[in-house]
């Protein structure tokens, strides 16, 4: 009896489709250019889908590279990926560059300061100089030529790669593209001029999701697939060229009461939805707690139980929140909802859920708490 555990899908869970994400993979390469290899971003917990089954399986796949934000994600990656090139995106104490040498992690250096402070530190490491295009996020910029040097002139530092960040491949707006086009121009020609000097600049790379699928003829050494390695786009959005991806996470709970409230009722905190007729009223075991964003709150957001489309009305709680199932014929206590994935023929994508909490849709895949049990489908 003390070895038992209760029901992984008692309350609310995650399901994981890896074979979902091999097909992704499958279809990352098949638009990818003749010697690229594909950086897989599994930050934040694989985007809420899990960082341990998700590595793991790409590792099958033949993924050799992979990228996280932080040195802790970077040390459990380790793990699951004992043989693969792993950097760190985002800043690493100086103090704390022993963990990048001994677990053979490679670090993002964004300025010269912090290329010294590393190199200072005595320990060989493997790096990559981050160039700021007009992200203006992390790197140096171009203009700044003495800088970028620096960080090839450290003792302790290897360089084994540049980057730089898009920051709006997602968009057809012409100022948009001639940004991005002058991004694109601006790095390779700095990368000619540490070539012409004799630099090793590494290994390049450039595009995140969109720019994959957007500026396919740009052609770097990584691509570096984020939420499209998920199955999913940051919103609705229409490519260059058609992405033939397949969402890798659904999000299901059970109902936990079904009954029939009459006319002129309110329905939870704050009374914000009043009721106009008799409803069939079905509360759900999940809330915003567990990641459902409590902006969808009377805006649009919807379940799918029984294979029939159902609204959420009345404030979302933090373990709960409410469906108007009315036009369900059959439904009861113990019942599935879905709010993000298929139930018979009707679905709810991940890209409506983000539209209906006005946001995008990895936040709402890294915002899953991880309270919600995963549960795995395919072969690790």
């Amino acid at each position: 009896m003390a070895d038992l555990k209760p029901s992984e899908r008692g309350r609310a869970w995650v399901e994981i489709d890896l074979d979902a994400l091999a097909q992704n993979i499958t279809d990352l390469r098949a638009n990818t250019p003749d010697g690229c290899e594909i950086m897989a971003i599994v930050k934040a917990d694989a985007y809420g889908h899990g960082v341990e089954k998700v590595s793991k399986r790409l590792v099958v796949e033949g993924i050799k590279t992979f990228a996280v934000a932080t040195l802790v994600e970077g040390v459990a990656l380790r793990s699951y990926a004992p043989d693969s090139d792993i950097l760190i995106l985002g800043r690493t104490k100086p103090e704390d560059a022993h963990f990048l040498e001994s677990h053979c992690l490679s670090q993002l250096v964004v300025d010269g300061v912090y290329a010294k402070a590393l190199n200072d530190t005595g320990c060989k490491l493997r790096v990559h100089a981050a160039i700021d295009t007009g992200m203006h996020r992390l790197g140096i910029e171009p203009k700044n030529f003495d800088e970028i040097e620096r960080i090839f002139n450290q003792e302790n530092l290897c360089v084994v790669g540049t980057a730089t960040h898009l920051a709006s491949p997602d968009s057809f707006e012409e100022s948009d593209m001639e940004f991005t086009n002058s991004q694109i121009e601006s790095f390779f020609a700095l990368i000619r001029k540490l070539e012409k000097k004799g630099y090793n600049v590494g290994k390049l790379h450039a595009q995140s999701s969109y720019g994959i699928y957007n500026y396919p003829e740009l052609k770097c050494d990584y691509i570096r697939p984020g939420i499209m390695l998920y199955g999913v786009q940051s919103q609705d959005d229409i490519t260059k060229i058609k992405a033939n991806l397949h969402p890798v996470l659904s999000l299901r709970a059970v109902i936990a009461q079904v009954r029939w409230i009459e006319a002129g009722e309110s329905v939870s905190y704050g009374r914000l939805y009043t009721t106009e007729k008799p409803i069939k009223l079905a509360t759900a075991g999940i809330g915003y707690a567990d990641g459902i964003p409590r902006q969808m709150t009377n805006n649009g957001g919807m379940a799918v139980v029984n294979g029939h489309k159902v609204p959420i009305i009345g404030r979302i709680c933090m373990d709960l929140l409410m469906l108007d199932v009315t036009e369900v014929e059959r439904v009861e206590a113990g019942d599935i909802a879905t709010f993000i994935g298929a139930d018979g023929s009707e679905r709810i994508s991940c890209e409506q859920v983000a539209a209906a909490s006005g946001t995008i849709t990895n936040d709402i895949l890294c915002r899953l708490s991880t309270r919600l049990p995963r549960i795995y489908t395919g072969d690790v």
